[in-house]
């Protein structure tokens, strides 16, 4: 059962997304992008639920784990080529240095590091 903490959340994400929705009327690509973020943000959260649920050093648990690298890799090259798209390009090159730099510390910490 999910907590309150939890269901207070997923509303003021999924309201927060409605808003962006309708400021971006006519505007194909922020509605897309605003509908992607949403739709992966919630599968990040379910793949969390799985990944603190299952057992430690069970298939679940590895399976869950790449899920979440998945959807976190996904939304850090979304949002990376959204602001590094307004960016002069010396801004741009950091932009997607960090995000690159965070993707690459996430795969070590989720897959190399020992347990």
């Amino acid at each position: 059962m999910a907590s309150v903490v939890t269901v207070l959340g997923f509303l003021l994400l999924t309201a927060t997304s409605i808003m962006a929705v309708i400021r971006s009327r006519g505007d194909t690509a922020a509605v897309s992008f605003v509908a992607a973020s949403y739709l992966i943000l919630v599968l990040l959260f379910y793949f969390l639920r799985r990944f603190e649920a299952a057992p430690a050093g069970s298939v679940l648990r590895d399976r869950a784990r790449v899920g979440v690298w998945a959807t976190t890799t996904l939304l850090m090259v979304m949002f990376s080529w959204r602001v590094a798209a307004v960016m002069p390009w010396p801004v741009a090159a950091g932009v997607w240095l960090m995000g690159g730099s965070a993707v690459a510390g996430g795969s070590y910490t989720l897959f190399l590091l020992p347990h």
